[in-house]
């Protein structure tokens, strides 16, 4: 059985990033390339509509704390929604917030140049959602205080 080119995999938030994600900055619109012509005649530039479903795109810079090859811990995540989504958190540094997300798929691509390639991915969401408040991190927490209040 052979899998298309470009097959999205649904994948759970914790087993893609089990560390949770940092995103630094905030979400901008995901916009199409505009040509120097179309910036001299004032074009509004046109935001990327996702061809599968039909959302608009939005993207957001991430670092993955349990990557240890410094080159691959920082990437954009693309964020599929009508409306520019909102993370759930606040700030835990002045422009870092800890994120969770909903709706993750992953679509394996090749990265590098020449004879540096490597095996790599394209990550989607649909959303965030509040972090810890799915992670096994927060389901251990929550036992552990439980354990801590019966003892």
């Amino acid at each position: 059985m052979a899998i298309d080119k470009g097959h999205r995999f649904n994948i759970g938030f914790d087993d893609a990033f089990p560390q949770g994600l940092v995103m630094v900055g905030e979400v901008s619109p995901d916009n199409e390339y505009q040509s120097r012509e179309d910036r001299a005649v004032n074009r509004p530039a046109r935001q990327r509509v996702d061809e599968v479903t039909g959302k608009r795109q939005w993207k957001a810079t991430v670092t993955d704390p349990g990557e240890t090859r410094a080159k691959r811990a920082s990437f954009e995540i693309t964020l599929l929604a009508d409306v520019q989504p909102v993370p759930a958190t606040s700030e835990a540094l002045p422009g870092m917030r800890p994120i969770e997300l909903e709706g993750l798929t992953a679509e394996p691509k090749v990265a590098g140049q020449g004879e540096f390639k490597y095996q790599s991915y394209v990550f989607r969401a649909t959303g965030f959602r509040a972090a810890g408040s799915g992670s096994k991190s927060a389901r251990s927490a929550t036992a552990g205080e439980a354990a801590a209040k019966a003892a």
